[in-house]
């Protein structure tokens, strides 16, 4: 039987259509709460009597880090995403990071699509394509600019047509379903053989698990599963990360801003807060997360400085470059001296002025540490003797379609 092997993995090549999905910031409680309402029937026999396990994602848990790791099957420390964005410290710069340029290894996608598979890739955000499609012969886009899709740039134009939908607005639920609906479309008009579908977290930023409008969002999800289902995909169902509410009691945003924290300790501007949750989308969580790195001046010692940090109400855990880049397998050469991670319930900021909170019209939820790491990792096939007491990852989701699915 035909094997590839990408980034120290071997996978077997697709016998039949293989989908995995991220469904972005799906804390499990989302899915248990749906279903004991009854909203995912689909869902439901699928973890009767298919395979469901929680799984981790990779810290820091935000989108750009774990979309990579799913589609490398390795960790940042392999595929050099550790951020949506970072501090380019050899030019001084902070940066995006959704230049292919940043990425250390290939993807199983371009992979598969060399050794002759179909390969389509539909996200919702346009800031993931350029990495998941690198060096990919095959479909890329997303529908946050559908409409823009060309069979020259994007393996695939008339995206609209085919899908049926309007271009969605990219802080919608729209933005998801338009990628849920244009991977049934592409399946049954235009059969791949791998599928990789990410949504967008618009939804799950708003709304907590079990309430109306998270509901709805997992009802129609369940939809579009059962319909890629039913076409005779195998599926595995995973997230990029979890989600946490980070408020007071009286609903206002529970944030240390640690940029002016250091100032006050160091001398204004003498550390750099980098807050790798930052990216264009930043209306429904103002760049706030439970994870930062801090760049420091050379004569402030590191390990001082951390425990210092870390005696401070609500944080969870401040770790030196070394530490972090061991405990997170994350690229030692693009974190900061110092690694933050806040409590379940906090959010981390650089400056408070430099935040603009005007576009939060709920209560502050968002991710990024160590709490938002659990999470699903469920497959319409059953996988036996599946060993529960292993630490599977987000990024075993192809190991688990391709190797296991059968």
């Amino acid at each position: 039987m035909s094997r590839i092997e990408v980034n120290g993995r071997s996978y077997r090549l697709p016998e039949q259509a293989s989908v995995v999905v991220c469904v972005d910031g799906c804390e499990p409680d989302y899915i248990t709460q749906a279903v004991a309402g009854g909203h995912m029937p689909w869902m439901k026999r699928v973890l009767a009597q298919g395979s469901a396990v929680i799984a981790d994602c990779v810290v820091p848990s935000f989108t750009n880090p774990n979309n990579l790791s799913i589609v490398t099957g390795a960790p940042p420390a392999v595929h050099g995403i550790c951020g949506n964005y970072l501090y380019d410290s050899e030019n001084g710069v902070e940066v995006m990071m959704n230049d292919p340029k940043w990425l250390r290894a290939p993807t199983l996608l371009a992979a598969l699509a060399r050794a002759g598979r179909k390969v389509a890739v539909v996200t919702a955000k346009d800031k993931l394509r350029q990495l998941l499609g690198h060096e990919l012969r095959g479909i890329c886009f997303s529908a946050e600019k559908a409409d823009q899709a060309t069979l020259a740039a994007h393996g695939i134009d008339n995206v609209l047509q085919l899908v049926g939908l309007p271009l969605p607005s990219v802080y919608s639920a729209a933005l998801s379903e338009f990628v849920f609906a244009a991977g049934v479309k592409l399946m049954q008009q235009r059969p791949q053989d791998v599928m990789y579908l990410s949504t967008t977290d618009y939804v799950q930023h708003k709304h907590a698990p079990g309430t109306p409008a998270a509901n709805l969002f997992y009802q129609m999800m369940d939809h579009y599963l059962a319909e890629l289902d039913a076409l005779g995909c195998v599926i595995a169902v995973t997230a990029d990360h979890g989600m946490n509410p980070k408020t007071r009691l009286d609903a206002s945003p529970n944030v240390i801003y640690l940029q002016d924290l250091l100032d006050g300790w160091l001398g204004a501007g003498r550390a750099r807060v980098i807050l790798p949750i930052t990216d264009p989308y930043v209306v429904h969580h103002g760049a706030l997360g439970s994870y930062a790195t801090v760049y420091l001046p050379a004569d402030v010692a590191p390990g001082a400085l951390a425990a210092r940090i870390a005696a401070l109400r609500d944080i969870e855990i401040v770790l030196t470059r070394e530490q972090a880049a061991r405990r997170f397998e994350l690229p030692a050469d693009r974190i900061g001296d110092l690694v933050v991670v806040s409590g379940r319930f906090v959010a981390l900021g650089g400056a408070a002025a430099k935040h603009d909170l005007s576009g939060l019209d709920a209560p502050l939820r968002s991710h990024g540490g160590t709490s938002e790491q659990p999470v699903p990792l469920v497959m319409n096939r059953r996988i036996p003797e599946l060993d529960g007491q292993q630490r599977w990852r987000n990024f075993d989701a192809f190991d688990w379609v391709l190797n296991r699915g059968s």
